[in-house]
């Protein structure tokens, strides 16, 4: 039923086209999104998922999930993220991956909905300690289309990753 609302919303009401699917061959990798410009970006984010029918989970600050709706950041597959304390993200979200037998997470490498130049390098050295592909997805609010590519796995190339990543998003 949910998938149902959901692909009625996504494709009827709001006009959007999904290009490609997400992998389903494999369990486990990261998924980066961008542009991420726009609050809209989670709604329709979320949407595509139900639309699709996999779990993808994602980091959010930790006050998300505070409150009485914090339990909705956590039912849409959230994990809480504090931010004013130093931890070593990076492999604590590879140990996640490597204590899951299934585990999709999305990140945004621009870490912010503002206009940057430099993307944070998390998921990509997430993606090499958990030993798992990266799977792109191209964010186009204004044309209402969402790209999904095919998984990637990094290489000892860093530069030569960045420029396909760079290349797929529209950077």
């Amino acid at each position: 039923l949910m998938q149902t609302i959901s692909r009625f919303i996504l494709f009827k009401l709001l006009g959007w086209e999904i290009i490609n699917d997400f992998p389903r061959d494999i369990n486990k990798y990261i998924i980066i999104v961008a542009p991420h410009t726009s609050w809209l970006d989670f709604p329709i984010s979320v949407l595509t998922r139900v639309s699709l029918n996999i779990m993808i989970h994602f980091l959010g600050k930790k006050s998300l999930f505070d409150g009485p709706f914090g339990f909705i950041f956590k039912a849409l597959g959230g994990i809480p993220v504090d931010r004013s304390k130093k931890n070593n993200l990076v492999n604590t979200v590879a140990t996640i991956f490597k204590t899951r037998k299934e585990f999709r997470l999305a990140l945004s490498p621009e870490g912010t909905r503002k206009k940057v130049t430099k993307w944070k390098t998390g998921f990509y050295y997430i993606a090499k300690e958990a030993n798992v592909p990266v799977v792109m997805v191209h964010l186009d609010l204004a044309n209402k289309k969402l790209k999904i590519s095919k998984p990637y796995y990094t290489t000892s190339d860093k530069n030569k990753d960045f420029d396909k990543f760079y290349t797929f998003l529209g950077r």
